[in-house]
C-alpha cells in the first residue's frame, strides 16, 4: 500500500465548487466528535455509490483536517484507469491487511459494510442497510481499539428513478439461464453486481439536484472490548448498535429534508426534484437484509 499524499485543501475546495453548489450538502452532528482522534467512519452506501462520497471526503478534510482513507470493493480495482483515479483519492482495496496497515498508521478509515450490494440497491431499498452477515468492520475496530463514528447520507437515493433492477433481470427466465450458462453468475455475485437502470432529470442520466444531508452520531468506543474481536456475540452487538445509530440518523435527516424543502430550497431545485417517488422508509420498521 503506497503512501498517500492528499491535495491541498484550497485546490480540493476549488475542484469541488460546482459539484458542491449543485447538491448543496448540509452536515449535522460533527461538533463534539473530537475529530482530531482517528476513527472508523461507517455509513450507508447510497445508490450508484459516488454521488455523495466526494462531498463527505472534501468537507471533513477542508473543514476538519480529517483525511479519510476509503476501503473499496475489489470490483473497483479490476477496472484500469478507474482504479488509478480512486487510488489518487486515497482509496485502497478493502482487505483486512490494508485496514490493519491504515489503523496501525493512525489513519481515519471510511467503510460501507454494504459494499457493492448497497451501491446497486434495488428500487425498493432506498436508505436501507444491506449488510448481509458482515462483521469484519467491527472486528477491525476492536482489534485496533478504534472508535466507530456512524453516519448517514440522505438525498442521493432520490437523484434517480429506477426503471429496472437486478430483481427484474433475474426474474426473466431466459436472462437467468443465459447468465448461469455463460458462467457469469459467480462474477455477478448472484445478482449483487447487476446495476439498476435509472433516469434523473427527465429521461437523462443527469442526477436530479437533491440537497444532500449528512448526519453523524456519537462515537461508539471499542477499546473496552479489547481481546474480544473473535467473539461473534460481541461483534453482532456492536454491529447492531452502529446500524441503529445510522438508521436513527436517516430518519432525522429525512424529517429535516422535508422541512427544508418547503422553506430552504429555491424554486428551480424544487421543480427539478418534483419527481420524488422514493421517500425513505422508516428505518426503525426495517430489518437489515440477511
Amino acid at each position: 500500500m503506497n503512501e498517500y499524499k492528499p491535495p491541498s485543501p484550497v485546490a480540493l475546495r476549488h475542484l469541488m465548487a460546482l459539484y458542491r453548489r449543485y447538491f448543496r450538502p448540509d452536515f449535522i452532528g460533527l461538533s463534539g466528535l473530537d475529530l482530531g482522534r482517528p476513527a472508523l467512519f461507517v455509513g450507508n452506501h447510497t445508490r450508484y455509490g459516488l454521488l455523495d462520497v466526494p462531498l463527505l471526503v472534501e468537507h471533513l478534510y477542508v473543514h476538519h483536517g480529517v483525511v479519510l482513507r476509503s476501503l473499496g470493493d475489489r470490483s473497483h480495482f479490476a477496472v484500469p484507469l478507474w482504479r488509478d483515479y480512486l487510488r489518487k483519492g486515497g482509496m485502497v482495496l478493502g482487505s483486512r491487511e490494508n485496514c490493519d496497515a491504515l489503523m496501525r498508521a493512525g489513519e481515519s478509515v471510511l467503510v460501507f459494510p454494504g459494499g457493492a450490494r448497497e451501491v446497486w440497491r434495488r428500487r425498493d431499498e432506498q436508505y436501507t442497510l444491506v449488510w448481509k452477515q458482515r462483521l469484519g468492520f467491527v472486528r477491525q475496530a476492536i482489534l485496533h481499539g478504534y472508535d466507530i463514528i456512524p453516519f448517514a447520507s440522505v438525498g442521493p437515493d432520490d437523484c434517480y428513478t429506477v426503471l429496472a433492477d437486478a430483481n427484474d433481470a433475474l426474474g426473466m427466465p431466459w436472462l437467468r439461464r443465459l447468465i448461469e450458462h455463460e458462467g457469469l453468475c459467480q462474477w455477478l455475485r448472484g445478482g449483487d453486481m447487476i446495476p439498476p437502470l435509472g433516469i434523473g432529470i427527465g429521461l437523462t442520466l443527469l442526477p436530479r439536484p437533491e440537497r444532500f444531508y449528512f448526519g453523524f452520531g456519537a462515537r461508539i468506543p471499542t477499546v473496552h472490548l479489547s481481546g474480544q474481536e473473535q467473539d461473534e456475540q460481541v461483534l453482532w452487538q456492536v454491529r447492531e448498535q452502529v446500524a441503529d445509530a445510522i438508521n436513527a440518523q436517516v430518519r432525522q435527516l429525512a424529517v429535516l429534508r422535508e422541512d427544508d424543502r418547503a422553506t430552504g430550497w429555491g424554486w428551480l431545485r424544487r421543480t427539478l426534484t418534483a419527481a420524488h417517488p422514493q421517500a425513505p422508509k422508516d428505518p426503525l420498521t426495517e430489518s437489515l437484509t440477511p
